[in-house]
């Protein structure tokens, strides 16, 4: 994530989208959540790299495809205070882990639940938040 400026104030909850992540921002920004598998040993993973960190394949045999949305909640923390911009304006919030189908652990932020309500193992399913004209960020809520 960066601190977008250029002339307003500092955001800390912005990507940093180059040539290699435009895939997956776009997607995002479109309501699709993508992954990246390898070829060769066919494991997923997130966050989006250029080669595989299970067998260390290349490029070439890593591709983007479609997540199905659905996870179970892993851990969490409800952040009562935080100070970078634009997050103190959210707090009370839910910091995440999921476990998404695919295999891969993704951080996230739970939105639409009652702290209260949150339990290890519960299903999510992605939805996404407007994080700027054109970007989106990937959250989960409960099922």
């Amino acid at each position: 994530m960066s601190a977008a400026g250029g002339g307003s104030a500092a955001r800390y909850d912005l990507p940093d989208v180059d040539e290699f992540t435009r895939p997956y921002w776009d997607a995002a920004a479109g309501g699709r959540l993508l992954l990246r598998r390898c070829g060769e040993c066919g494991r997923a993973h997130h966050y989006p790299r250029e080669f595989c960190p299970f067998c260390w394949a290349g490029e070439e045999r890593v591709t983007w495809e479609a997540a199905s949305g659905r996870a179970t909640l892993y851990t969490w923390s409800v952040i009562h205070r935080n100070d970078l911009p634009p997050f103190g304006a959210r707090v009370p919030y839910v910091a995440a882990v999921v476990d998404l189908a695919e295999g891969p652990r993704m951080m996230t932020e739970v939105v639409e639940c009652e702290h209260a309500g949150l339990r290890v193992g519960m299903p999510l399913e992605v939805t996404f938040r407007e994080a700027a004209p054109g970007i989106a960020v990937a959250v989960f809520r409960p099922v």
